[in-house]
């Protein structure tokens, strides 16, 4: 196959269920295998949102080339 044709995005992903006075809710982390740089994020939907931008960002499809940065809802990890 053409290494031009071959797009793809790979993550670690990490899923964990939080407790806390208003109850539980699961929260998740990326991780980049090629960096390292790990996203977290307080919910699923924030996760989701952030794979769907990251994958309407690609060239071939019409968006943009780089890829999205995460919102202000989503944290920055290096310690997991």
């Amino acid at each position: 196959m053409d290494s031009q044709n071959e797009k793809y995005l790979s993550y670690m992903l990490r899923l964990w269920l939080a407790f806390s006075e208003e109850g539980a809710s699961w929260r998740a982390s990326l991780e980049d295998p090629e960096t390292g740089k790990r996203t977290g994020f307080a919910g699923l939907g924030d996760l989701f949102g952030y794979l769907k931008q990251q994958t309407l960002r690609d060239p071939l499809l019409g968006g943009d080339s780089a890829p999205a940065a995460p919102d202000q809802d989503h944290e920055e990890d290096a310690s997991m």
